[in-house]
């Protein structure tokens, strides 16, 4: 099978006609050239990006310490098993984003990405802040690894991980636009069920600090789905060997089993037992995330009936789009980027 050609580190033959610039498979030269685009929607995109600059620790999060010990059993066990698995999908992140830049040929998309790895780090970052001011440190350990230890929540985590160590064996164009789909089930659908509990959590007036950590990470996240949508759409031009109907197929399966994951793993870990929530919003949720997400990148929905977004859930976009929070940030003022000292108010 075809393999793909790593980008060269030093390449002064390199092509600088931005014409025959290529999401994989390019000649590039590895410079950084900010006026020479031929993907000029990065540009905006790294400023907004970089605009997102926030820090954990100036986040409080003394009223979290008071409410953690006295959560009900099911929400405390819920907030742990949420935040061990949102602790692996930014780990895993930060280690794969390198492996798909390593192919990717387009320069300013690399940037792009390289704010994304930064992103991810930071998200770590915080889910450590957050378990360091509320665990004792055996607490702290027995959650980072419940992601390894929880059956439920390992099969989870093998679904993804399996498909980014197939592209470590194999880096073939097919293989990589498995990676780029993983990715944006990851961002796009994997992540949500977790910002939801925290959002539930704040409109019953708890864990005040985790939440605006959870929102601020959401904010990048939104970022990082809209990344990936568009090297799709651009693969999608440039490579259209790789959307044949049989492919999508593929493409389109691998969404739905990440929803399927995410709808079960909703039920293991909520269920009924967190007030606020229970199994049918969830799954109604998922489902609905799930058409959204082969919609954006033009794929034909996965459920039927599961257009719009339920109408007991839109308090979670309220949640997330607090700050003119949008997936299609582009839409929301500069100023909702931008870092902020009233961390408290200001989304």
């Amino acid at each position: 099978m075809e393999q793909l050609s790593k980008k060269p580190l030093f390449n002064p033959e390199g092509d600088i006609d931005i014409s025959s610039r290529r999401i994989i498979n390019g000649n590039t030269t590895n410079l950084n050239d900010f006026n020479n685009l031929k993907y000029t929607w990065t540009s905006d995109w790294y400023r907004q990006a970089m605009n997102n600059f926030w820090v954990p620790e100036e986040i409080n999060m003394s009223q979290d310490v008071k409410d953690y010990p006295n959560l009900p059993y099911a929400e405390r066990r819920a907030y742990d098993k949420i935040l061990s698995f949102l602790i692996f999908l930014d780990s895993i992140q930060t280690a794969n984003l390198p492996n798909i830049s390593n192919y990717v040929t387009a320069n300013e998309i690399n940037l792009c990405l390289s704010i994304q790895i930064f992103h991810e780090a930071l998200h770590s970052q915080s889910y450590s802040y957050m378990l360091d001011t509320i665990c004792e440190p055996q607490e702290r350990t027995d959650v980072l690894y419940q992601w390894k230890n929880d059956e439920h929540l390992l099969r989870r985590n093998t679904f993804i991980g399996d498909l980014y160590n197939d592209f470590q064996k194999s880096q073939d164009p097919f293989t990589f636009t498995k990676t780029l789909i993983a990715n944006y089930i990851l961002e796009g659908i994997y992540f949500y069920s977790g910002f939801m509990f925290f959002y539930n959590l704040g409109r019953n007036g708890l864990m005040p600090g985790s939440v605006q950590e959870i929102r601020y990470i959401n904010r990048d996240e939104n970022t990082h789905l809209w990344l990936f949508k568009n090297i799709i759409l651009e693969l999608k031009k440039e490579e259209p060997q790789l959307f044949t109907p049989d492919k999508i197929e593929v493409y389109r399966e691998m969404i739905k089993e990440g929803c399927e994951q995410e709808i079960a793993w909703g039920h293991y870990v909520i269920g009924d037992d967190v007030a606020g929530l229970n199994k049918q919003m969830i799954t109604d949720y998922i489902k609905y995330l799930g058409n959204l997400r082969c919609d954006a990148i033009g794929f034909e929905n996965i459920y039927e009936g599961y257009d719009n977004e339920p109408e007991n859930m839109k308090w979670v976009s309220q949640y997330s789009n607090a700050n003119l929070i949008k997936t299609d940030f582009f839409e929301a003022r500069s100023s909702a980027y931008a870092k902020s000292s009233a961390i408290i108010d200001d989304l």
